[in-house]
């Protein structure tokens, strides 16, 4: 018979996830886990099995949680560039907001770990794919208003924005100025205007 769970499995993640995200995978030991989750190392192995399927769980967690954040960002949008724009400010205001600087915690999962394990490779993937996804739809969108130029295809474009999404945050680590950020931002979307 399996054995139940007698414990908060959403705050279990949460509490990893801080772990995770503040030392990276490879850092991170069970006695950590064990210490943030107040579990002991039976139950996170019965709950989670291994270190690896809690690492991915606490991914798609926060995955989750920035779609979710994108999601009510781009509602407030007028018109395709705007979301793009409110894409970048929603990063910048955390970056800001963000005493920690620890960065973002699927770019740096791919620091670390991309082709390290095929699951998590997949996910990589499978997150890069959709924001592209949407960073593409926008792009079309914005091109076909006539607000984006068209001198590169909306999925060349959608690759540019992903690539300096990704760098914007990694450099959130370490600047945290609002004006040098704002100045970030505008420069690479004037490539499109």
């Amino acid at each position: 018979m399996p054995k139940v769970e007698t414990f908060n499995r959403d705050l279990v993640i949460q509490q990893a996830t801080e772990v995770f995200h503040s030392k990276g995978y490879n850092a991170t030991s069970m006695q950590d886990l064990v210490d943030a989750t107040g579990l002991n190392r039976s139950s996170i192995y019965n709950s989670f099995v291994s270190k690896l399927n809690l690492f991915m769980a606490c991914l798609h967690t926060y995955q989750d949680k920035y779609q979710k954040k994108t999601s009510t960002t781009l509602v407030k949008a007028t018109n395709p560039l705007q979301a793009i724009e409110l894409i970048f400010d929603l990063y910048l205001n955390e970056i800001i907001d963000n005493k920690d600087s620890r960065g973002c915690m699927i770019t740096n999962c791919k620091s670390e770990m991309a082709k390290h394990d095929e699951s998590i490779t997949n996910f990589l993937y499978s997150n890069q794919n959709q924001t592209v996804g949407l960073l593409e739809g926008l792009v079309q969108n914005a091109q076909d208003e006539q607000l984006i130029n068209t001198s590169k295809t909306a999925h060349e474009y959608a690759l540019y924005l992903f690539s300096s999404l990704q760098g914007f945050r990694m450099t959130g680590i370490l600047i945290s100025d609002r004006k040098e950020l704002e100045s970030i931002t505008k420069t690479i979307l004037q490539t499109l205007i």
